[in-house]
């Protein structure tokens, strides 16, 4: 029983515990003759012992407070050194609350200020009103900013105030005149994206957005970018790949297909699309340039009518085959659902005439994402890229990037690559790839144009800080393989540096995937720390996504003697699978911190899952629910002819049996017990978010070896401010240390 009340009943138990150290010491004291002062000293000691245990159990689930009081209750903190130590952690620990708690306050009167910034712009007009695009997203952008330093209470007063009720009203009218218009992107952007952070409970919003950014990416489909045209996009896309992939999914997914379910989306989708082409200029444009006189294009009335009959004509065909998916009372069998694909080809055919190829894309992203959100085609041109993200090697130059403020600049560079040795540098801003400026290109395009064979050049256009005109960089592309490990800050030679905490020597590990590299690599770093005397662990799976099955089981074997580590279940139990530890290898049972958040997913939950499960109790997880991935992907090549389907294979359980249940499937029970919850809950706003990822970028940065500080100071970050940033690892510090003085205490008793 856990008591957290400061009511007398710690003191119940408390005295139930001395009456059993009195009984024993007195019947003590009978046989061999000590005298009382021997005995009550002993006394002393042990129930100083028992509440340094119990004090540690309660600091290791999170109740600070209550081993806090259960340590005031017994007034032995001088002789028990244990017990001060304890109570130092508990002070800590209040003092990071009450620092987070000041910083909240402060942030939300400042945005209370700012949001009265445009009140007052609104009554200067006469209107208490918004009306100019901007204002609209700035102002909804500080009601949001606002909601995001509330409590509850807080929060449901502030939305009630008429001037943020009358701007949200004024954004959903925008937002309506904008996709009036076509203009959905903008649609989500300037509303829908804000009312979702303002109000994330809120079904109507959510699906409304949703929608929108369905449509965006319609017509995004249909744009040419500078690395390919869309024609290229869509290119070798064929009607028998998505047939065949249906064929293997029958056989090979996690669980029987609802083809109903999966006719619906599928149709819906191809009614957007048929919305979309009737709206938006962009991919009347397009059908033009594929389709003569059917779209598109300059055109008179006549062509005018002819489009507008003939999408209406498609528009009746696709909501008549609508109605029959879901009016329809028999079964949906393979057969039914390959029927309805083929008559919505067969129709688009005798009416609009969209490009085949983008018509089975959008059918096919339709139907398999109504199965889950890992399931879908991986066309052939879209391989070599899937592949890529997938292996963690790639041939390149060996830099990390960004598109801050629209600029693409270099965040680090990674040791031992041609970047390194090139004259590029941190922090550069890179205008132009290979003669193509790079203001319009995507990171993944960019990431895309500077990536190529090993062997061949790419050449760079960069401005450095400081200087007034741009240099060229000519640099030679090689393999490149991502390090997985990382500790918390990296040296000016690339060194990372693992110990977090000198004195108590504690240790941590930061792992950004799982790739075929990340055990091994692992192993070097925890062979390290342990000859520098590691005492404890922390392991950072915070934004981890995942990556390879194995690899996980790899992970967390390290850290179990024996033991299912995970089991993954597929539809049919016959090809079921079990990954076991093995006691060869594994690390000393020193105190295990996992932090975890709502990034970390796929195998970064397999080890979270694992390590905390009642059959191992290895780790205490810190931090927020995790993603809730639950699921485990394979990959096809039996679609042919160069396309691939990755497909949700089976589902992973702990090794208690539990499953890891999915985000998607418990929302659509209304439920939110996805995922690996944390042991001790430490959620992080926004904005300690985005503070604890400066300081993270600036401790990980590397620039080249003849960087000029004088120019561009390198700027990193103490440990003291690095804790500061960053609560959960803070915490997860003191619980170490908390597991490091139960371990001391328990060494002085008897």
């Amino acid at each position: 029983m856990r008591y957290k009340m400061r009511d007398g009943r710690y003191l119940v138990r408390l005295s139930w515990l001395m009456a059993i150290f009195l009984s024993v010491g007195s019947l003590f004291a009978v046989q061999s003759g000590h005298d009382s002062a021997g005995i009550k000293a002993a006394e002393s000691v042990s129930a100083g012992t028992l509440v340094v245990k119990e004090a540690c159990e309660l600091i290791c689930q999170g109740e600070f407070d209550a081993a806090g009081e259960l340590i005031e209750q017994l007034d032995q903190q001088d002789s028990h050194p244990q017990l001060s130590q304890l109570a130092s952690v508990v002070a800590e620990y209040k003092a990071i609350n009450q620092q987070r708690e000041k910083s909240r306050e402060t942030a939300y009167e400042k945005q209370l200020a700012e949001l009265e910034k445009f009140r007052v712009a609104a009554d200067a007009n006469d209107a208490n009103d918004v009306n100019d695009v901007n204002d609209i997203a700035e102002s909804l952008l500080a009601i949001t900013q606002v909601c995001e330093f509330t409590d509850q209470g807080q929060k449901n007063e502030f939305l009630s105030d008429s001037f943020v009720k009358q701007t949200i009203a004024k954004a959903i009218d925008k937002a309506a005149e904008f996709e009036s218009e076509g203009k959905w992107l903008d649609a989500y952007i300037i509303c829908y994206r804000w009312l979702q952070d303002i109000a994330p409970d809120n079904e109507v919003y959510s699906d409304y957005a949703e929608q929108l950014v369905e449509k965006a990416n319609i017509v995004a489909s249909f744009q040419d970018s500078p690395c390919e045209t869309s024609k290229e996009r869509f290119q070798n896309v064929k009607q028998k790949m998505f047939t065949r992939a249906i064929d293997a999914l029958q056989f090979n997914y996690v669980a029987p297909l609802d083809y109903r379910q999966m006719a619906a989306k599928a149709v819906k989708r191809c009614e957007l699309l048929a919305e979309v082409a009737n709206s938006s200029p962009i991919v009347r444009e397009a059908l033009g340039n594929t389709q003569g006189d059917t779209c598109g294009g300059p055109m008179d009335s006549s062509r005018r009518a002819v489009r507008s009959e003939k999408l209406a004509a498609w528009s009746a065909t696709l909501s008549a085959i609508l109605d029959e998916v879901n009016q329809s009372s028999e079964d949906y069998s393979r057969d039914r659902f390959i029927d309805i694909f083929e008559k919505v080809l067969a129709m688009n055919a005798a009416t609009v005439q969209l490009p085949i190829p983008v018509l089975i894309a959008q059918f096919a992203e339709a139907a398999l994402a109504s199965l889950d959100s890992y399931t879908g085609m991986v066309w052939p041109r879209q391989v070599e890229d899937f592949e890529k993200m997938h292996t963690g090697e790639f041939t390149g130059i060996g830099i990390e990037i960004s598109k801050e403020k629209g600029l693409l600049t270099v965040v680090t560079l990674l040791p031992d690559t041609p970047a390194y040795n090139s004259g590029l540098d941190a922090e550069d801003v890179i205008e132009v790839v290979d003669g193509v400026p790079t203001k319009d290109m995507t990171l993944m395009c960019a990431v895309k144009n500077i990536t190529g064979p090993a062997g061949t050049k790419v050449t760079l256009t960069i401005r450095r800080r400081g200087e007034e005109t741009g240099r060229d960089i000519t640099i030679t592309r090689a393999k490149i393989t991502v390090p997985t490990i990382r500790g918390w800050q990296r040296t000016e030679k690339g060194k990372w540096l693992y110990m977090i905490d000198q004195a108590d020597k504690i240790g941590y590990v930061r792992i950004i995937s799982f790739s075929e590299r990340t055990a091994a690599d692992l192993e070097k770093v925890l062979d390290k720390l342990e000859a520098e005397g590691l005492t404890g662990l922390i392991l950072d799976l915070r934004f981890n996504p995942g990556g390879l099955l194995p690899s996980a089981a790899d992970v967390a074997d390290k850290f179990v003697k024996e033991g299912l580590i995970v089991s993954t279940r597929p539809r049919f139990g016959i090809s079921a699978s079990y990954l076991w530890a093995e006691e060869k290898n594994t690390h000393p049972r020193y105190p295990l911190v996992i932090l975890i958040n709502r990034f970390s997913a796929s195998a970064s939950e397999i080890v979270a899952g694992a390590l905390a499960d009642k059959k191992h109790k290895r780790a205490i997880l810190i931090g927020e629910r995790t993603h809730g991935k639950g699921s485990v992907q394979g990959i096809t090549h039996y679609p042919g002819e160069g396309a691939q389907l990755k497909y949700t294979m089976a589902y992973y359980h702990l090794p208690s049996g539990q499953r890891v249940e999915s985000k998607e499937a418990m929302k659509k029970l209304g439920r939110k017990a996805w995922g690996i919850g944390p042991d001790i809950e430490v959620k992080l706003r926004r904005d300690e978010i985005i503070k604890m990822g400066d300081v993270q970028r600036d401790n990980y940065v590397l620039v080249k070896a003849t960087h000029d500080n004088n120019i561009a100071p390198l700027k990193k970050h103490t440990v003291e401010e690095t804790l500061s940033a960053d609560p959960q690892l803070a915490v997860g510090v003191l619980i170490v240390k908390s597991k490091l003085i139960q371990a001391e205490g328990g060494k002085g008793e008897g």
